[in-house]
Formats: C-alpha cells, sequence, structure tokens
C-alpha cells in the first residue's frame, strides 16, 4: 500500500524485499537439486531406498514451487529476483531428473534432449524479452508442467521395473508431457514474434 507521500510525488510503491518466503523456498529448490542428484547416485542400479528418497526430494522441491507462487501472489511478494530465480530452479530440477532418469535408462534420451531443448531456449528467449514485457505462463504451460512432474515422479519410483505396465504409464505421460512442452514452446515463439513487432499485442504482468 503506498503511502500518502508516494500519492502527493505521484511515484510507485517500492518492490518487495527479495528476502521473503517465496523467494527463500525458491533458493530450497534450487539447494535441493544436488541432493535429489546425489540419492540417484547412490542408488545406482539398487532401486531401493535411495531411490525413494530421491522420489520424495523430487516431489517436495515440485510442492514448493506450487507453494511458493501461490504464497507470493496472495501477500503481494513478487520480485524481479523471483521472476529470474523461479523459472531456473524449475529448469534445474526437472533437467536433472530428465537427465539422470536418461543416464539409469528409464527414460529414452530423444525425449530428454526434446524437453530440455525447448526449455532452456524459451527460458532464454523470455530473459532476453524483459527489456520489452514479461512473457506470462499461459495455462499450455501450466498443464505441460503438471503432466511432466507426473510423469517424472512415475518414473522415479523404483517399483518400475517390476512393474512394466508402470513404466509405460510413466513413459506415455512423458510423451504427451513432450508434445504438450513443443507445442507451447512454439506458441511462446509466436508470442515474442508478435512481442517485438508491437508490445500492445502481447498481454504481460
Amino acid at each position: 500500500m503506498t503511502n500518502h507521500s508516494e500519492r502527493a510525488n505521484g511515484s510507485a510503491p517500492s518492490e518487495p524485499s527479495a528476502w521473503n518466503l517465496p523467494n527463500i523456498l525458491t533458493s530450497i529448490r534450487i539447494l535441493l537439486v544436488p541432493v535429489f542428484v546425489w540419492f540417484l547416485v547412490l542408488d545406482a542400479e539398487e532401486r531401493g531406498a535411495w531411490r525413494w528418497w530421491a522420489f520424495v526430494v523430487f516431489a517436495v522441491a515440485m510442492y514448493t514451487d506450487k507453494l511458493d507462487g501461490d504464497i507470493a501472489r496472495a501477500r503481494g511478494l513478487i520480485t524481479n529476483f523471483g521472476k529470474i530465480a523461479d523459472p531456473i530452479a524449475d529448469k534445474l530440477l526437472t533437467g536433472a531428473a530428465l537427465i539422470m532418469l536418461s543416464i539409469t535408462n528409464d527414460l529414452w534420451w530423444w525425449v530428454t534432449i526434446v524437453i530440455l531443448v525447448r526449455e532452456w531456449g524459451i527460458t532464454l528467449m523470455r530473459f532476453m524479452m524483459l527489456n520489452r514485457a514479461v512473457m506470462p505462463a499461459n495455462k499450455g504451460g501450466k498443464i505441460k508442467t503438471v503432466t511432466q512432474t507426473l510423469g517424472l515422479l512415475i518414473l522415479l519410483m523404483p517399483i518400475t521395473h517390476s512393474l512394466p505396465w508402470l513404466w509405460w504409464i510413466g513413459t506415455i505421460i512423458m510423451l504427451v508431457a513432450m508434445a504438450i512442452t513443443v507445442v507451447t514452446g512454439i506458441d511462446y515463439v509466436r508470442q515474442a514474434i508478435a512481442l517485438r513487432k508491437d508490445p500492445q499485442n502481447v498481454t504481460t504482468k
């Protein structure tokens, strides 16, 4: 809320401090990435307790993604740090999961490569467009995130090798996630082109 001097001077309210709960949760998510990877390394081919710990860490970290966004919007704690760090944290976590699952032969490498090229390419493009406007996530992007998360969680379960049908369910979900990832990526490129031509053509936040 602006004070009287801000109203009198016509100045905009200052940005919330970067040291807030949503950004702390985002930072924790980044710190959990090497922990998640290390648990999978410890598990190696055993697919036992360490794999379950990796599953739990991934699930908790992905939940913080939803939690920090909800808190930031509800309390008006959206900051420039959060806008930059949040997508980086997401891409680091899902990217680590994709790569590790491909290393352990639980996910085809070509699926991982297609998703990572799109994810990091679009993230880089959105950062490059920040001088014009912030490109908001669309509904397709949110569906993509949910689908990717579900597929990765299933494939992280150590029981997929004793239950081949469960592995196939996780793989099919990841193929659907890949398709959504590519389609939404094309949509972001379309938005970027429209934004460069006319900033009024794209809704920003």
